[in-house]
């Protein structure tokens, strides 16, 4: 204590000058805002950057508590998805013209070939549900083939992507039919063959389903006129056709049943019978 008493006896010229100048700072703060501003704010910088080392160092320490929580999280949100058949499964649509919505089957491809000239796709519905061969595939971007194949389970596409695929279609604006065929080029684009030549055609005119078969009902989208060809042999267009959907890449479609099928065919059987 003696010790203390002799420093500020010895120097007490300088802690009285230090006292009287802390006193003459403190004053000229307090009676000038823009003093007082500035140092209010260089105290926020210092103890702001003083916060976040802090919040930093208390961050990393609570690291192994926040990754087991992580870990346990994931596990339970791993439970739920193996524990579900499908999570990503789509609603059957409400409606689509001259189709009654039990007559739509909601599938899913589980196969997709389309780098061949005879391509295919495979579905996870089969005669179990009611699926035959000729039914219309579907999705909501517009066809995609139709059922070749079916085993109780299971069924087979004939894709649009295929050489042997031909299809009833039309030009949407004026109703002037073509067949749809594929050249075995592009997976982006099909041919639209046989149009004729007093149809009205532009580059993006719409081609939709014709209709004049019971595999797909009318106006369902299949894509936009790209390129417009003339035979001058047969007096018809070939319409290149790029496709609203991304061939390579399919999900979840939908299976039209028909229920006139049956009877439509017998009958144009019994009609070739008789000729």
């Amino acid at each position: 204590m003696q010790q203390i008493f002799n420093f500020i006896f010895k120097n007490s010229n300088r802690l009285l000058f230090l006292l009287l100048l802390c006193i003459s700072f403190l004053l000229t703060i307090q009676s000038h805002s823009y003093h007082k501003s500035r140092i209010i704010s260089s105290a926020n910088f210092v103890t702001g950057g003083v916060y976040e080392k802090m919040n930093n160092v208390s961050e990393y320490l609570n690291l192994r508590t926040q990754n087991e929580a992580l870990a346990l999280e994931n596990a339970r949100l791993k439970s739920i998805l193996f524990k579900s058949k499908d999570t990503a499964e789509i609603k059957k649509i409400e409606s689509l013209k001259g189709v009654a919505p039990e007559d739509i089957v909601v599938s899913k491809v589980i196969h997709n070939v389309y780098n061949a000239h005879e391509n295919f796709l495979t579905l996870n519905s089969g005669a179990l549900e009611g699926i035959k061969t000729d039914m219309g595939v579907i999705n909501n971007l517009g066809i995609v083939g139709i059922v070749d194949k079916t085993s109780p389970n299971y069924a087979t596409v004939l894709s649009i992507l295929n050489v042997k695929s031909q299809i009833n279609a039309k030009i949407k604006k004026s109703n002037h039919f073509g067949s749809l065929v594929w050249n075995g080029k592009s997976t982006g684009f099909v041919q639209l063959i046989d149009v004729p030549r007093l149809a009205s055609v532009r580059k993006g005119d719409t081609i939709v389903t014709g209709g004049q078969s019971v595999i797909f009902p009318e106006n369902i989208n299949i894509g936009t006129i790209d390129k417009i060809y003339i035979d001058n042999q047969t007096n018809y267009y070939t319409l290149n056709i790029k496709l609203f959907n991304d061939m390579t890449n399919l999900g979840h479609v939908y299976i039209i049943k028909s229920k006139n099928r049956d009877e439509l065919n017998n009958l144009e059987k019994q009609n070739i019978k008789d000729e």
